[in-house]
């Protein structure tokens, strides 16, 4: 699927704004400027960003209650998924809150804040931190148990969990339930029919 396909996709069935396009725009060009320094994204994506990363990312939308108080990425790298529901985001008193450890990545993400007169929060390390957080996402974070513990030990209150995973997302679900259990449901991902996004509702 190539730019524009995407662009009709988040336009049609995700009811992203022209506005929120202008900005998508403007934020993959800074995404393959820095990779060309900085590895943010795998050089073999580059080509296909506007599915692989943009489309991937922007598809959370339909799970995220933009009413709640804030949503937390947790590695969210150059800034997928969270800055792009940042841009979708039309609730100014919904806010979105970054987590990175790598340093590099922090200055890139600010930049591109205050270069798209967004938001978001850019955070260190989650560990280093007290999550108050309603929604929590990630994308290429760690293995699904890793990250319930991280969100279980972390999070100060009971909180929605949005996981997007690749073909063995049921394994890892069976695999974290030995440890943890929690009522989930799995959605197809937009972007590969093998790939699944991981509702789940964890209770502290």
């Amino acid at each position: 699927m190539q730019q524009l396909e995407v662009i009709n996709v988040l336009k049609n069935d995700l009811n992203f704004t022209d506005h929120s396009i202008e900005k998508l725009k403007k934020f993959v060009n800074l995404v393959l400027k820095e990779n060309k320094i900085h590895n943010l994204i795998s050089k073999s994506t580059e080509n296909h960003i506007w599915e692989r990363h943009i489309l991937d990312s922007a598809q959370l939308v339909k799970f995220i209650d933009f009413s709640s108080n804030s949503l937390a990425d947790l590695g969210t790298g150059a800034g997928f998924p969270g800055l792009v529901i940042e841009i979708f985001n039309k609730n100014k008193a919904f806010h979105v809150k970054l987590y990175e450890k790598s340093v590099v990545k922090r200055k890139f993400l600010i930049r591109v804040i205050k270069v798209l007169g967004l938001k978001a929060e850019v955070l260190g390390d989650v560990r280093d931190s007290n999550l108050d957080s309603d929604i929590i996402i990630c994308r290429a974070f760690k293995k699904l148990d890793s990250v319930i513990q991280v969100s279980r030990e972390i999070a100060k209150k009971p909180h929605k969990l949005i996981i997007l995973k690749g073909q063995n997302a049921q394994e890892e679900l069976n695999k974290s339930f030995n440890i943890f259990k929690y009522p989930y449901k799995l959605e197809p991902s937009m972007t590969n029919k093998d790939s699944k996004i991981i509702l789940m509702e964890i209770s502290t």
